[in-house]
């Protein structure tokens, strides 16, 4: 999809606030003199504490709109993510029916917005966190990190570490695949970049858009034969994680192309991807009957060949994709796979063969909290998601110029992934002290 930045929750459903108790049994006398906002806010982060029932703050259309079940779960996954919720730290303006919002976590601070409605008692009809930081915390070390990492349920592998062999800071399963999502991505964005530095293709070079895949992205909405250029597909492949560019580019480039670029940068394994998938493929293979799901994995070329066809000449629409992902995880083993031992060797690859654009186009969404990117000269990511299936990758370089790696994944085929928990580990391994 992960993806937007870090722990975009951008949902119109949580976002909480209020002052903490202690404040509350000191001054006793200022909540007759608070405002209908600070009140209201006040209540949120009791509600995120699990501590004020929906009914008692939201609008009925706004619990028409997210179920109860839904606001606790929310809740739920914030504290268990980033602590208790232990204040409002921002509420701009304290008066009207409209304001700013931060939250502060126990580890982390919450921002969005919150709005009332004085025609309902001044209960809240709008409430959003639009990001959530990890605060820096002094106690934290790798070894904590890693624990949380091992806990989480299914599979995970990590690395983070410098690009050029020194110690790695966490290692937790380096030479264990496993499913990417979309950081396959990547693998394209190299095959193409290392075309531009040979000489074999311009960035500025123009191709008429033939493909069309499903989202995420905007391209598949976009005219048959649109000119594109080389470099508007690879920006937006990698920072919206367009699909239909990505099968563009992958057309463009030729599929033995990139399983050579995974063979020439080190990968353990790249018959794992092959028959390499466009992402529409995967799409179809997922929602498709079994038996073009088993002629598209076997070794006779024929039956391969028909499982091709019947793919190139399906007509399911968005629709039928999303309700073949409805009931939760779906063929894992249908996917890109890549340990993170891989993953550092395609950076480590790319720094030797790569256009220098490739890496430009990488930072467009850093997936970075302010904090992270004080810490690093340069931010460059990629992550990727399916239900069942997370994985965050970042290429970063420190401000003495080296080069460093993190990657986490983590699968799980019987259960839908928490990604916030993932990307709340992430935040804290980047706010490390190195």
């Amino acid at each position: 999809m992960i993806r937007t930045a870090i722990l975009m929750l951008a949902l119109a459903t949580t976002g909480f606030s209020s002052c903490p108790a202690a404040a509350q049994q000191e001054q006793p006398i200022m909540a007759t003199q608070n405002s209908p906002m600070e009140i209201r806010a006040e209540q949120v982060v009791a509600l995120l504490n699990g501590k004020v029932e929906p009914a008692d703050i939201f609008t009925p259309a706004f619990r028409a709109a997210v179920a109860d079940a839904q606001i606790k779960a929310l809740s739920a996954s914030l504290t268990a993510q980033f602590g208790p919720a232990e204040a409002v730290a921002l509420l701009a303006p304290r008066e009207g029916t409209r304001a700013a919002l931060e939250i502060r976590f126990a580890r982390g601070i919450a921002k969005g917005g919150i709005a009332i409605d004085p025609a309902q008692d001044n209960r809240i009809n709008e409430l959003r966190f639009t990001a959530v930081e990890a605060l820096v915390m002094a106690d934290d070390t790798a070894e904590k990190i890693a624990a949380d990492l091992t806990a989480l349920p299914g599979t995970v592998n990590a690395w983070f570490g410098p690009l050029d062999g020194g110690k790695p800071v966490i290692s937790i399963g380096a030479q264990m695949p496993l499913a990417l999502g979309s950081t396959f991505k990547l693998y394209v964005l190299a095959a193409l970049a290392e075309d531009v530095k040979a000489g074999r293709r311009k960035w500025a070079d123009v191709v008429p858009l033939s493909e069309k895949s499903f989202p995420s992205g905007q391209l598949q909405d976009w005219p048959a034969n649109s000119p594109v250029t080389l470099h508007t597909l690879a920006s937006l492949m990698i920072a919206i994680s367009d699909n239909t560019a990505t099968d563009q580019l992958i057309t463009e480039l030729g599929k033995d192309c990139i399983l050579k670029l995974m063979a020439d940068s080190g990968h353990r394994d790249p018959g794992a991807n092959d028959p390499f998938l466009t992402t529409r493929e995967l799409f179809l293979l997922k929602a498709s009957d079994p038996q073009i799901v088993a002629a598209w994995k076997s070794e006779d070329a024929a039956d391969n060949a028909a499982a091709q066809s019947a793919l190139a000449m399906s007509e399911m629409t968005v629709a039928d994709i999303s309700a073949a992902f409805a009931n939760g995880p779906k063929a894992l083993d249908i996917e890109w796979f890549a340990s993170p031992d891989d993953l550092a060797k395609l950076f480590a690859h790319m720094r030797r063969t790569a256009d220098p654009k490739a890496f430009e186009i990488m930072t467009i969404n850093p997936s970075a909290t302010p904090a992270i990117k004080e810490n690093w000269a340069y931010i460059g990511y990629k992550g990727g998601s399916e239900p069942g299936v997370l994985n965050l990758t970042w290429l970063l370089t420190d401000k003495t110029g080296r080069d460093h790696v993190l990657t986490l994944g983590w699968n799980n085929a019987a259960a839908v992934l928490d990604d916030g928990k993932l990307e709340a580990l992430a935040q804290r391994i980047l706010l490390l002290s190195r």
